[in-house]
């Protein structure tokens, strides 16, 4: 497979797992305060993060990685209290 063809690829699953995490949350399908919401989120920000290391994006860098970290950050807290 062209490798500019499955970059787009992941970068268009990165976004729908994002998209479907916050159109859930907005839609009342998912609780924000839940695992699967904050799963979708740091998958997808994660996969979307690798694809703007190279060609080096420094807002969308820093962007998904803040956004990844901040969902496995609320995914491991989730764990501890419960």
């Amino acid at each position: 497979m062209n490798p500019s063809l499955l970059r787009q690829a992941a970068s268009f699953a990165g976004a729908i797992l994002i998209l479907v995490a916050y159109v859930g949350q907005q839609l009342n399908w998912i609780d924000s305060r839940k695992a699967p919401y904050n799963v979708l989120n740091a998958a997808g920000s994660a996969i979307l993060a690798y694809i703007a290391v190279a060609p080096f994006q420094i807002g969308f860098v820093i962007l998904e990685v803040t956004w990844a970290v901040v969902s496995v950050y609320a995914l491991c807290r989730k764990t501890e209290s419960q």
